[in-house]
């Protein structure tokens, strides 16, 4: 790992991230917070971004460049900087410094922010009866072949863990 400074406030970050998240799931009123967290964060990682480039397995480890990549999914009031954000890990993903799992995530998150259906199924949402259920995707079909190049499981598969927790 060639930069353990940075590693470390990326790991402080979504530990921040994280923490807020998980009071959020038992305690609603929390949603001001964590915005205001998701922002501070942005804020950061577009500092980051702009310094160093994408957060590579290289440059900060894996648990870092994660990371990294779980922060950027939360920038959902910045699509443009997840766009830029996705076309630096496609570039890192070529010499096999970032995971193409989180390739697939972030380009989902990016196309449903886009208001377009996604390619791999990763983003649901609960409905008004409660259930999580995934946003439009492209190609239904074609969707277990699209998760199998991103190293993703099936997607009847995906749905049933999610479903669980």
């Amino acid at each position: 790992m060639e930069n353990k400074k940075l590693a470390r406030i990326i790991l402080q970050m979504v530990k921040l991230d994280q923490k807020v998240r998980k009071a959020y799931e038992k305690n609603s009123s929390l949603l001001k917070k964590m915005e205001e967290i998701d922002r501070s964060n942005l804020t950061k990682m577009k500092q980051v971004v702009e310094k160093f480039g994408w957060p590579t397995l290289t440059l900060v480890g894996k648990k870092a460049s994660y990371s990294a990549w779980l922060l950027v999914q939360h920038a959902d009031n910045d699509v443009r900087f997840q766009e830029r954000c996705l076309r630096l890990m496609q570039q890192a993903a070529k010499k096999n410094e970032v995971s193409k799992t989180n390739i697939a995530f972030l380009t989902d998150r990016v196309l449903v922010n886009r208001g377009k259906p996604q390619i791999y199924g990763t983003q649901f949402y609960k409905n008004k009866n409660g259930k999580l259920v995934p946003r439009p995707i492209r190609n239904i079909k074609a969707v277990d072949k699209e998760r199998e190049k991103m190293s993703l499981e099936s997607f009847e598969l995906y749905q049933k863990r999610i479903r669980k927790n």
